[in-house]
């Protein structure tokens, strides 16, 4: 269990570092705007909110993955706790999506299931 919760953790970290590059450097362009159904205008008005949000994602990914690297190489305790923290941030910030903007389920959702999945299965892997 173990295991599969450090991939999905690892799952959760590449998704991030995307969302990353979508917010902080492609946030103007077509296909990003289609993305987050954002107009040329708002995308343009928001670029430096988006710009920052993105390294929030990357931080969170970048934490997530010392994490999972430190459990792979028996570094258990630290490991963990960073990979809950990593992993843990992002849940949060799924559930915050979900609650303050229903109408965004589907981004909420996209964003929190692999974190969900990795808190659980190391939870479960750890408590066994």
């Amino acid at each position: 269990m173990v295991t599969a919760g450090l991939i999905f953790a690892a799952l959760a970290a590449a998704l991030h570092v995307y969302i990353f590059v979508l917010e902080s450097l492609r946030w103007t362009a077509p296909r990003t705007r289609a993305t987050f159904g954002t107009s040329q205008e708002e995308a343009v008005a928001t670029k430096e909110l988006a710009f920052n949000q993105g390294f929030y994602n990357l931080f969170l990914a970048i934490v997530t993955a010392i994490g999972v690297v430190a459990v792979a190489i028996d570094e258990v305790p630290v490991g963990a706790a960073l990979t809950f923290a990593g992993t843990g941030s992002m849940l949060a910030a799924a559930l915050v999506l979900l609650i303050s903007s229903p109408g965004k389920a589907r981004a909420a959702i996209t964003q929190g299931v692999l974190p969900l999945l990795a808190v659980a299965l190391l939870a479960l892997g750890l408590a066994l």
